[in-house]
């Protein structure tokens, strides 16, 4: 079965000064915003995901819950692999009990440069940290067959909120 993945960066989010630690750190208005608008645009070009797996930081939590709001899907679970520097060997354990459970297309919502790092690792088998996903952007992987080794999906899809904004 065909699984598709979907990156999503987390919003615009406040500056780091201001709040005691990285985690806290929310959304800002315009952050939020422009998340909307683009849930409100990936609603329109007719996506739905099985599941929103999203960051422990409020902020991805944030943005998560605005693409459930925006009814992109009807369920959202929190991932410690998808924090800053989170492990993608996890997340890929996860990732193979939920296809096994039927799942094909999943929305991972965290933080650059560990999104466009895992999104190489997926195509190419290894980071090289050449993909840069801006906030509130996707990167689209389509993944391989279960059995297929790592490094064999396909990118079809890398958009900055722009021109998801027009």
């Amino acid at each position: 079965m065909s699984v598709e993945i979907y990156l999503v960066r987390h919003g615009i989010a406040a500056d780091r000064g201001k709040y005691a630690s990285d985690e806290e750190r929310p959304l800002t208005q315009e952050g939020d915003r422009k998340t909307r608008k683009v849930a409100k645009q990936l609603l329109k070009l007719g996506l739905q995901f099985d599941i929103i797996l999203t960051s422990p930081l409020v902020r991805a939590r944030q943005t998560a819950k605005i693409l459930l709001a925006a009814n992109l899907s009807k369920k959202i679970e929190i991932s410690s692999a998808l924090a800053p520097q989170g492990d993608i060997k996890t997340w890929l354990k996860w990732l193979d009990s939920w296809r096994q459970r039927g799942g094909s297309k999943l929305a991972l919502v965290g933080h650059q440069p560990d999104l466009g790092n895992w999104a190489e690792t997926l195509i190419w088998g290894e980071a090289r940290e050449v993909l840069v996903l801006k906030k509130a952007g996707i990167i689209g992987v389509s993944l391989p067959e279960i059995g297929q080794p790592i490094g064999n999906s396909q990118m079809f899809w890398l958009t900055p909120p722009k021109f998801l904004l027009k």
